[in-house]
């Protein structure tokens, strides 16, 4: 590949030659990775008319790293990056100039060290990934989402793949949602109820940013989602993290100057507990009587292969009172990033305006790819086959479970694709899963989904959409053991 010369420039404060300039400039590149060993370097006229010097000073440039070994010359061809050269593994430039500013006073803010733990990125090279969340490369359609990605590439989507739409989405994913996924979860939405966000977490934070503030209170559910958590202490409101229990989310312990209320009704996370038809239907009766918004996260209603799911939260709502959001990232991958919330007009409205201020508006390429996906049946088809592969692994690992007495603190009634785990008391699984990391096994400690005054260490999570069936088994058995010395350590 030959590297452009637009890349190249003198520095106007160094020292030295010009000769001697160009040669440092070229041997840095190399040094720190930006040029790569059999790159073709500008030709010495090139390099000259866009430096503007002489053409013989850049030739006895290039002929003393020809000598040093960093070039070599394929003859008429031109210069090279040889493959003697020092050249490190990734590109690191270096740091030229010390930073003097005072980040801490210019920084209006702190939006780091929350809860949100950073999840392993190499976790496909651990045998027993244990990890929520994250696609499994067999269970995905890649003939079929290929065939739908290069569709709308097509002359006829042009538009659609490179018009900005400013603040609309495509309406191709939105008439399908309203048409199709929606109704599965019992909501009837027009398309000026339906916005398309960049994922289920993009979706929350348009919320927190439109419904809370400094001088609001949330009430939000304990343990929870904790990226929710850490986006509601920057918007700087009250938050009420209220303990769920076997049902979920009590609604007699919401006080009454609350504003907005998170809740996961279908599966809540991370418990995976379903709330009940009845304490649904009080959920709805205290935000009417204290004039508050329910945010429903409806995160995994596809994986309910237990059974048909209970009706959505937003189903119910006769008082248009509650803020749908759904997302596609579970069902389909975690980085398509693609979700959508469903609200009254005027929400909608005003979500979609703080949306374009933002980021316009999600990919018009993505949209339309997963509209085709969705609306040819590949989708449903995905889902199917990740249902079944989902409930034979949750079969596997409820029987493994019990093989090794593993304590398990909820389980979803209706499918799912993770248990919520407790260890005994006193055992710190945080700690726990860094040992098990040298055992190629990954788990999830639980202490971040607790907010900080209800923090519990011995709680953790299994994901088990990822690891094949035949590996869960001696995954547990290696969790076990890394289990037992931290029980006899808090005997003795």
């Amino acid at each position: 590949m030959a590297i452009s010369v637009d890349t190249f420039f003198l520095n106007p404060d160094a020292q030295g030659t010009l000769q001697a300039q160009i040669q440092e400039m070229i041997a840095e590149g190399i040094l720190s990775g930006r040029l790569r060993v059999g790159e073709k370097l500008p030709s010495s006229r090139k390099l000259a008319a866009h430096l503007g010097i002489s053409r013989i000073t850049v030739t006895l440039a290039y002929t003393e790293l020809l000598a040093n070994d960093y070039l070599i010359s394929k003859g008429r061809s031109g210069y090279y990056v040889s493959e003697n050269a020092p050249v490190p593994p990734t590109y690191a430039p270096s740091q030229k100039s010390a930073d003097t500013v005072d980040w801490s006073s210019a920084i209006v803010g702190c939006y780091c060290g929350g809860d949100t733990p950073r999840k392993p990125q190499d976790w496909r090279d651990y045998r027993y990934p244990f990890i929520y969340g994250q696609a499994d490369a067999s269970l995905f359609d890649h003939a079929n989402w290929r065939l739908c990605a290069l569709r709308a590439l097509g002359q006829k989507d042009f538009a659609a793949l490179t018009n900005d739409y400013f603040d609309q989405d495509d309406p191709l994913l939105v008439e399908y949602i309203a048409r199709h996924t929606l109704p599965r979860r019992g909501i009837s939405a027009r398309p000026e109820e339906i916005l398309i966000t960049l994922g289920a977490q993009n979706a929350l934070w348009l919320v927190a940013q439109l419904l809370l503030g400094p001088g609001r209170k949330a009430a939000l559910e304990d343990p929870t989602y904790y990226t929710l958590r850490d986006q509601l202490v920057y918007r700087g409101c009250e938050i009420d993290c209220l303990p769920v229990d076997h049902d979920g989310l009590p609604p007699d312990t919401i006080s009454a100057d609350t504003d907005v209320i998170f809740t996961t009704p279908s599966h809540q996370s991370p418990t995976t507990a379903t709330m009940p038809m009845a304490r649904r239907k009080q959920l709805l009766d205290r935000a009417r009587d204290i004039d508050a918004v329910i945010v429903e996260d409806d995160y995994e209603f596809e994986m309910s292969f237990l059974g048909a799911p209970s009706p959505a939260l937003k189903s119910l709502d006769a008082d248009g009172r509650v803020v749908y959001v759904g997302s596609f990232s579970k069902s389909l991958f975690p980085g398509l990033r693609l979700g959508y919330l469903v609200g009254s007009e005027p929400f909608i409205r005003q979500a979609r305006a703080l949306r374009a201020n933002v980021l316009r508006h999600p990919p018009g390429h993505v949209q339309r790819t997963v509209a085709y996906f969705l609306s040819l049946g590949h989708y449903d088809a995905q889902i199917r086959r990740m249902a079944k592969v989902l409930h034979d692994r949750r079969c596997v690992i409820e029987d493994a479970v019990k093989q090794h007495d593993l304590s398990v603190a909820g389980v979803g009634v209706y499918g799912g694709s993770s248990l919520w785990m407790r260890a005994d008391d006193g055992i710190d699984t945080a700690e726990v899963a860094q040992r098990l990391k040298e055992k190629s096994v990954i788990i999830e400690p639980g202490a971040p989904f607790f907010a900080p005054e209800h923090r519990k260490q011995n709680y953790y999570r299994l994901g088990y959409s990822s690891i094949p069936a035949n590996r869960i088994e001696p995954g547990l058995a290696l969790l076990a053991d890394a289990l037992r010395p931290a029980k006899t350590t808090i005997t003795a």
